[in-house]
């Protein structure tokens, strides 16, 4: 039984910061039901390829994207615009503890299921609200998409190289941080909501914004502006503090290496065969290594291009040199730690048979992760949910069905 099993999520988000939030919890043992539209359902859905395939081997209706953040759910379809469908929501919602959307700041008043409306026939439920921009400010009516906030954010404006390259430029990263941060720190807020509620009976209105999450993710970063005023900038895959702290070439791909200290330095150099280098009067230390980077990092590359990947950090190990290869994905699950560590999982899909995912990395000595279910089906449990939650009978499932409402 997990830590949540006690707990019922009702998620009426869309794409990816709603529903990872609600992946965390139903991992953690919830039982969550995932709202679609009727036909069409969660927009990533249909974000692909790549599609998981069924036993012929088809395209099936799950995206890859869509797969990642949905597992551990059930799915029903309502059409919330329709005042049947605006009732189901509302009979679920008083039967469960937490309900999570992502529309736009006042979309869901208009059909009686924002946190006013819920709250009066539900009054300790907490309700979770997760938009580009919050709920209140200049922005507040703005849609939010993930690229935005992190350029509106400061976040590309310290990603990519240095100025002082060629071709250089802000960039991204290369998964939707801003959305997956605010899905984690939802599903925190959400958490200490129900420690709340237990403690007190009360329940309360959660306000998640994608662009406070990314400004507060920026940490060190937001920090060091705070403190001196002065503006950072990008460093690439430098570090602005630590030489060497990067990637380097090697002859057959990339590394990263992590001098911290001069000790460190100096067994890099010298398992590169380029010892002097520790004992140059402009890179001794730390400090001077930071003022000369220009002169020693084209050295330095010299140096790493002469040994495989492989054999810098084979030596680099043995020296205690903080170093690491950069993967591909298809090297990521085919490393050693990552399969003794059981990161990709097998479960049972209704149409491809077998579903390939990534394994919650909670890992709980007493109330452990599961896959219970893989992600599902555009409204596999419908009939289930309305049967089970509401007492509906099939005469009525079906009446519900011809209007539209599901």
């Amino acid at each position: 039984m997990g830590a949540l099993s006690h707990i019922r999520v009702l998620d009426l988000s869309r794409v990816l910061a709603g529903p990872w939030c609600a992946q965390n919890l139903a991992d953690l043992g919830a039982d969550v039901i995932k709202v679609e539209r009727p036909g069409s359902g969660d927009d990533t859905r249909h974000w692909g390829p790549p599609f998981a395939k069924d036993l012929a081997g088809h395209d099936t209706e799950e995206s890859a994207y869509f797969i990642c953040i949905n597992r551990n759910k059930r799915s029903i379809t309502v059409d919330i615009s329709k005042p049947e469908g605006q009732e189901i929501i509302r009979q679920l919602a008083a039967d469960s503890d937490v309900v999570i959307e992502n529309y736009k700041v006042g979309d869901l008043a208009k059909y009686g299921l924002n946190y006013e409306s819920l709250k009066k026939i539900k009054p300790n439920l907490i309700y979770c609200s997760i938009t580009g921009f919050g709920q209140t400010g200049p922005y507040a009516h703005r849609p939010g998409y993930d690229f935005i906030i992190q350029g509106l954010g400061g976040f590309m404006s310290v990603t990519g190289e240095a100025d002082e390259f060629e071709g250089a430029s802000p960039q991204k990263s290369g998964v939707a941080i801003a959305d997956i941060f605010t899905g984690m720190y939802a599903s925190s807020a959400i958490l200490a909501a129900i420690v709340h509620r237990d403690h007190t009976g009360e329940g309360q209105y959660i306000d998640m914004s994608l662009l406070d999450t990314q400004i507060a993710v920026m940490a060190n970063v937001s920090s060091a502006y705070l403190t001196s005023g002065e503006v950072p900038r990008r460093w690439g895959n430098a570090s602005p503090i630590i030489v060497p702290y990067q990637t380097f070439p090697t002859s057959d791909g990339w590394m990263i290496v992590g001098a911290g200290n001069d000790g460190q330095y100096r067994h890099f150099v010298t398992v590169g065969g380029e010892a002097h280098l520790a004992d140059n009067p402009l890179f001794k230390t730390n400090p001077l290594r930071v003022e000369h980077r220009k002169k020693l990092v084209p050295l330095l590359e010299q140096m790493t291009r002469k040994k495989t990947k492989g054999e810098w950090i084979s030596l680099l190990e043995k020296a205690n040199v903080p170093c690491g290869p950069i993967n591909n994905i298809k090297e990521v699950f085919e490393n050693e730690q990552v399969i003794a560590r059981e990161v990709q999982i097998n479960v049972p899909h209704p149409t491809a048979g077998s579903m390939k995912l990534v394994a919650s990395p909670m890992k709980l000595s007493k109330t452990p992760t599961e896959v219970r279910m893989a992600p599902p089906t555009l409204g596999q449990h419908t009939n289930q949910i309305l049967h089970e939650r509401l007492q509906l009978d099939d005469a009525a499932i079906e009446e519900l069905r011809q209007k539209g409402a599901i």
